[in-house]
């Protein structure tokens, strides 16, 4: 989780609950049904091992394993071959035993070749239907692998901080630009189109682990590890659009990222940005870190999480604290404001999450939701009467706020889950994982996509956050991870719905 205070790159990694960063490992490949023993050493892995490939990892296990197959009915076919020699070889010894001639005009020698024939005949059926199936596998496999790639495509990648990125936001009001808060004590503002750093808020002296944009007016609402939440208004213009790079171009660059240093990131990052120093207003209230904020509907209250397990409402206006919502066991990890209604969630270590009612200002009703077996790591609402709980359990589930007992559905993954997202559109969940991976589901449980990782695609560390971006036409999903970098990836909806 971000530091309290001061952090420094290590520090601020450390500081985060234990989550194991993995290496990709080269292939390795068993042999299953070989009849025969290969020298010592020589074995399919150790001589795929160290090969450079530039296909992508599922592709190639999925080429890997129908050439397997193909192998093994070679392997079958052969040694049908070698029982069948065997027998003419037991028949010939046979008649040669018998006294008789397996040569000159003896009709015997007639009636083996006649068998080996019809054997042979039968081997190379085999054989064409073999490679008849396993040609359409690899060419279906090579159509499904298209067809994701349109489905997801990369947009463009924002590189510039120097420390991990815990959270990113949209910004409501045009000029749209991409915000980001990192363990570097700064938030930047990131021009969508071509990648470019805008400004750089630098006024907070820990971690900045949340950024949330006013409804309506230009204004940035922050949370950090120094224990306050500032409130700052930016400026920006948007750069003239660069022309899109030559994606056809080959690559020089064979080093798998997943396998570089730590803390090892391309580019330089923003130089000569400007820069905002001083907040509009600093909320003091918490003794801990503040991990998360996020306004009121119409931008007039804002709310806070913090590590001290209470969550706080303010005033935007006066900066005054109005209530004080406690219950949580443990830590918070995480709030969120519902679009239309004074509702809010927040999530805690305590395995809960709390939904919070402010409609009516005589009464602040309470509701616990039980479901998970570990911290909840985000809560969102959708448009609708649902939220949608993330958790370290490995699960996502799907809540309706008129029947609050059990989840409506539960998603089951391999890995712990962090600040989830829905698309207001499509309601579509992305999924950010500590293995790298963005998977998005469907309200009701299905699996939709799986975002491309590769040497040239993806996040190198743990994704911490996901943000969806509908203004356009087009549908932008945006990751950023503890590998110091943004990535915004352009979704076929329509296309993605079609597969499902």
């Amino acid at each position: 989780m971000p530091v309290e205070g001061g952090s420094s790159s290590g520090s601020a990694s450390a500081t985060r609950h234990p989550k194991q960063k993995r290496k990709a490992h080269s292939l390795s490949i068993r042999r299953t049904n070989s009849t025969e023993e290969r020298p010592p050493g020589i074995l399919r892995g150790d001589m795929l091992e160290g090969q450079d490939s530039k296909l992508p990892l599922a592709l190639r296990n999925n080429l890997l394993d129908l050439f397997g197959q193909i192998e093994r009915e070679f392997e079958n076919l052969y040694i049908e071959n070698l029982e069948l020699r065997r027998e003419i070889d037991s028949l010939n010894e046979r008649l040669t035993g018998d006294g008789q001639a397996v040569d000159g005009g003896d009709p015997t020698k007639g009636a083996l070749k006649a068998k080996a024939s019809h054997s042979t005949s039968q081997l190379s059926q085999k054989l064409k239907t073999t490679y008849k199936a396993s040609t359409s596998k690899i060419v279906s496999s090579f159509k499904a692998t298209t067809g994701s790639r349109a489905l997801c495509q990369l947009l463009k990648e924002y590189i510039g901080h120097r420390d991990g990125i815990w959270d990113l936001g949209i910004t409501r009001t045009q000029p749209v630009v991409l915000g980001t808060a990192s363990a570097d004590h700064s938030a930047l503002l990131w021009s969508i189109e071509t990648g470019k750093c805008l400004l750089r808020y630098a006024g907070h002296a820990g971690s900045v682990n949340s950024i949330k944009f006013h409804p309506t007016e230009q204004m940035a609402l922050t949370a950090s590890g120094d224990q306050t939440a500032h409130i700052w208004r930016y400026m920006v213009q948007l750069p003239a659009p660069q022309p899109p790079p030559d994606v056809s171009a080959p690559c020089d660059d064979d080093q798998d990222s997943s396998d570089r240093e730590e803390g090892e990131v391309d580019g330089d990052g923003p130089s000569e940005v400007p820069t905002v120093r001083v907040a509009t207003a600093t909320l003091k209230s918490h003794q801990g870190v503040v991990i998360a904020a996020d306004w009121l509907v119409g931008g007039r209250q804002i709310v806070t999480a913090s590590w001290d397990r209470a969550a706080n409402l303010y005033e935007v206006e006066t900066s005054e604290l109005v209530h004080t919502l406690t219950g949580h066991d443990q830590e918070l990890t995480h709030c969120c404001t519902h679009p239309t209604q004074r509702l809010v969630v927040t999530a805690s270590r305590d395995t809960t999450f709390r939904l919070w009612d402010f409609r009516d200002p005589s009464i602040h009703s309470v509701n616990v939701f039980q479901g998970h077996t570990d911290t909840v790591t985000s809560a969102v609402f959708t448009v609708g009467d649902n939220v949608v709980s993330g958790s370290d359990d490995r699960t996502v589930k799907v809540w309706d706020l008129k029947n609050m007992r059990s989840p409506i559905t539960t998603i089951r993954t391999d890995s712990a889950v962090n600040r989830i997202s829905v698309s207001a559109n499509q309601r579509i969940i992305a999924l950010p994982h500590d293995n790298r991976q963005v998977r998005l589901f469907d309200m009701s449980g299905v699996r939709l996509a799986r975002l491309p990782r590769s040497n040239r695609m993806g996040h190198r560390r743990m994704v911490c956050c996901t943000a969806w971006n509908e203004e356009n036409q087009a549908c932008n999903l945006f990751t950023c991870g503890f590998d110091r970098q943004a990535i915004g990836w352009n979704i076929n909806i329509p296309a993605l719905l079609q597969e499902k």
